[in-house]
């Protein structure tokens, strides 16, 4: 999902906390709680990513290379692999 380029200038309180300002937590939906993703690039540039995206991303590059997955958990598909398996013995 794109969003709006926004640049602001943020200050790092007591131990190295950093206080993401309300109008960029509003843009990225964030609440409390939320978890992120810290990517620290070669260039320096520091990337925060919420972890639910990550995981989203992930899945669905699983599910592009499995396309058998499609609609199924990972349990899922293991549950009915275990079974099959059970069958042949």
């Amino acid at each position: 999902m794109k969003h709006p380029v926004v640049q602001q200038a943020v200050q790092l309180g007591v131990k190295g906390r950093l206080v993401l300002p309300a109008g960029v937590r509003r843009i990225l939906q964030l609440q409390e709680g939320d978890r992120l993703l810290l990517r620290l690039r070669d260039d320096g540039v520091i990337e925060l990513v919420k972890a639910q995206e990550v995981v989203m991303g992930n899945k669905g590059l699983l599910q592009r290379l499995y396309p058998a997955l499609k609609g199924k958990t990972l349990a899922q598909e293991l549950i009915q692999e275990r079974r099959r398996e059970a069958l042949q013995e």
